[in-house]
């Protein structure tokens, strides 16, 4: 029942947003951001991939990784895959990882791989991904959704909507100053609160 009141309120969100046709410019809406606990927060979860394999959260570990959590249903998350996938291009060498996880049907999912030809890894959750998402602290979680975690694991902030070139570039700089002793957690979380 739980599940069914939560999915109602994505999709009561996701309606909100208005589709678009490529090459239109997007309304800039202002996104939520969630507010950091004094506690550091170290997501940690199992689920699989979009061949039903258990894919761990740590195989990933040494790398900063951005959660991006979508659904083949919502058009903002649509649109944000193509950056996503040149992100993961341009960067993927550079310490950094894309892991989208679908809050979705893994048929569903699976039938839009064929044609998105995602060079990031995917994993598939209904209740269990937004179990995940839900740890950034974020207290009403709609999609696109992507939380930012540093490379020890730890999670620095998130972002509600769809993610644009503009805040992947400043992730980049906030977390390569981290990398470079530039500057410290607490001020990279700070550095992120933009987003």
């Amino acid at each position: 029942m739980g599940f069914i009141a939560l999915m109602a309120g994505v999709l009561f969100y996701a309606a909100r947003i208005p589709v678009q046709a490529p090459g239109a410019v997007s309304p800039v809406m202002p996104p939520v951001v969630a507010e950091q606990s004094q506690q550091a927060v170290h997501p940690s979860f199992q689920l699989p991939d979009i061949e039903g394999s258990q894919r761990d959260f740590s195989e990933w570990g040494g790398k900063h990784r951005l959660l991006n959590f979508w659904a083949t249903w919502c058009a903002p998350c649509r649109r944000e895959i193509p950056l996503l996938k040149a992100f993961q291009d341009e960067h993927g060498d550079d310490g950094f990882q894309i892991i989208g996880i679908a809050v979705d049907f893994p048929e569903d999912v699976a039938r839009y791989a064929e044609s998105a030809e995602f060079n990031y890894p995917i994993l598939v959750g209904q209740e269990d991904a937004m179990a995940i998402a839900e740890t950034s602290g974020v207290d009403f979680i709609g999609m696109p959704f992507t939380m930012i975690v540093a490379a020890d694991g730890e999670l620095l902030n998130s972002h509600m909507g769809e993610i644009h070139q503009e805040d992947l570039e400043h992730i980049v700089k906030v977390l390569t100053m981290l990398d470079n002793g530039e500057i410290d957690k607490e001020s990279a979380r700070k550095g992120l609160d933009f987003l």
